[in-house]
């Protein structure tokens, strides 16, 4: 179930901070897993253990990250494993502790936050023998006839089948969170860098084990499974609406999966202080979506920028005629209004090009479907995917920083090119917006460092492309002015000095000492 690497001179290691990490860092590049990395290395002071969590084993290849020195633990374990490995053995289940989750469950209908008694019960009886353990989900009556009065209840549409094998799919994950929360080393804090199944699992820990728990969302994680759940192909529905509105109605089976991500996200609310966000959007996310406004948070990403020296020095004099996205080959990064932007480009920068710069491995099926259209385009010359490249050797090389994402939160890719003197062109998402046009009235009065334009908008994007690119007052004007905001609210120092009061704080506070 687990992959555990231990430094030799510590067989029992106690933690300062222990991560939860689901699957980002150490197995996947760039956004979130290179911000831990960032932690990690910038706080060696502190201690940390990394438990990461997968899905399916098989989606996830080698270790991408050498592990700091200051790292002395980590874990793997991948939430599909063993889902149902257990022999059959019928019981009569608890009736005590399956009363406890009906009232759990009314709760969360209420969309109200759960009584401290009723949450803890729940918790504790989560994968305890006397409590619900996952033969008592899985084969007691108890669990049959609470899965047959929801269904009758309140399941609308799909077979029986089809929502008892949801149901079982959906929860059998939590027993493993649940294991994995009994046996975790030695920590004095917990940090999430996400709700989902790592928040619950923070939840957990804080409730069990008295730990200080720590979240920091990039994106919102109930946001984004919104997205893919609406879109994922594995859920097939006859009701399902084709329509890229995610208000339309769904199924019952995906509304089943939102509400279940949902409801893990006001969990890990509920439990974790602080609370904390990247920007202005997200913290307002945050709190309508349960959070409590006194332990939120803003703390900004930051970079270097004095790594960053280099790529600005080796920048030319002109812009170059390139356009360049950085980022996963994607869904979310919508790489193919990328490509259809580069088309109408192409017809006015007859000599531009497009570079497509981010590993290919985690969804081959849609890399394949970029190139195909690169191909139906006719822009073969025109665009290239260069795959994993260090950004500061790309950076100089670059007219413009393009990101098309339907999704983003903070991204240090806009951060980076501002350093590197680089104008951004991005979709009105996260806080691309903030860091393009300013968020203060003191940060506007920078000027805008770029251009914003409407989600999965090809044309708008070639035409703020055109004048970026053709208009050499207006590019030195936006390079300018991203440097300057850089350097004054995105620096490491700052975020590296918010995150270590903040870890000081919860140490100073925890129940657990060497």
């Amino acid at each position: 179930m687990a992959m555990i690497r231990r430094t030799p001179k510590q067989e029992a290691p106690i933690a300062d901070i222990t991560l939860l990490l689901e699957g980002t860092y150490p197995f996947i590049r760039g956004g979130v897993s290179s911000w831990v990395h960032q932690i990690i290395t910038g706080l060696p002071q502190f201690r940390f253990s990394l438990i990461f969590l997968g899905g399916d084993r098989s989606h996830y290849g080698k270790q991408q990250y050498t592990l700091p020195d200051n790292v002395v633990h980590l874990e793997c374990h991948y939430l599909m494993d063993n889902l149902d490995d257990t022999k059959p053995k019928p019981s009569k289940g608890s009736r005590r502790a399956f009363e406890t989750q009906r009232t759990l469950h009314d709760q969360f209908r209420s969309n109200k936050p759960v009584p401290e008694g009723v949450l803890s019960q729940a918790l504790r009886d989560l994968g305890r023998k006397g409590g619900i353990n996952k033969e008592d989900f899985l084969y007691s009556e108890e669990s049959w006839q609470m899965i047959d009065e929801s269904y009758r209840n309140y399941c609308t549409e799909p077979s029986f089948v089809d929502y008892f094998w949801t149901i079982r799919i959906m929860h059998a994950p939590l027993f493993m969170l649940a294991d994995i929360a009994q046996n975790i080393p030695k920590t004095r804090a917990v940090h999430s860098i996400s709700t989902g199944y790592a928040g619950l699992l923070g939840a957990m820990l804080k409730d069990l084990r008295d730990l200080p728990f720590i979240l920091t969302e990039h994106g919102i994680y109930t946001k984004e499974r919104k997205i893919d759940l609406s879109q994922a192909e594995w859920i097939r529905e006859a009701s399902d609406q084709v329509s890229a509105n995610l208000n339309d109605q769904l199924g019952y089976i995906r509304q089943l999966w939102i509400r279940f991500f949902e409801t893990m996200g006001r969990l890990t609310y509920q439990q974790a202080d602080p609370i904390i966000s990247l920007y202005l959007g997200n913290q307002q996310r945050q709190l309508a979506d349960g959070a409590v406004p006194e332990r939120t948070h803003i703390i900004p990403n930051g970079i270097s920028p004095e790594q960053f020296e280099g790529a600005l020095a080796a920048r030319p004099e002109a812009a170059p005629m390139v356009m360049g996205l950085v980022g996963r080959v994607v869904p979310i990064k919508d790489i193919k209004t990328f490509i259809r932007a580069m088309r109408s480009v192409y017809e006015v920068v007859p000599n531009v090009e497009g570079w497509i710069v981010g590993p290919e491995d985690e969804d081959p099926a849609y890399v394949t479907e970029c190139k195909e259209l690169v191909s139906s385009l006719g822009l073969q010359d025109c665009v290239k995917f260069l795959g994993f490249r260090n950004v500061k050797d790309i950076l100089p090389q670059l007219g413009l920083m393009v990101l098309t994402s339907i999704s983003e939160a903070l991204p240090l890719v806009i951060l980076e090119a501002h350093a590197a003197g680089l104008p951004c062109l991005a979709t009105d998402v996260g806080a691309c917006r903030e860091l393009i046009e300013g968020g203060t009235s003191e940060d506007q009065s920078l000027g805008r460092s770029g251009a914003v334009v409407p989600i999965a908008d090809p044309e708008a994007t070639a035409r703020e492309a055109i004048r970026l690119l053709l208009d050499e007052k207006r590019w030195q004007q936006a390079s300018e002015a991203g440097l300057a905001r850089v350097k004054r609210y995105y620096t490491l120092d700052a975020m590296f000095d918010s995150y270590r009061n903040i870890y000081d704080t919860a140490i100073a506070s925890g129940s657990q000492t060497d």
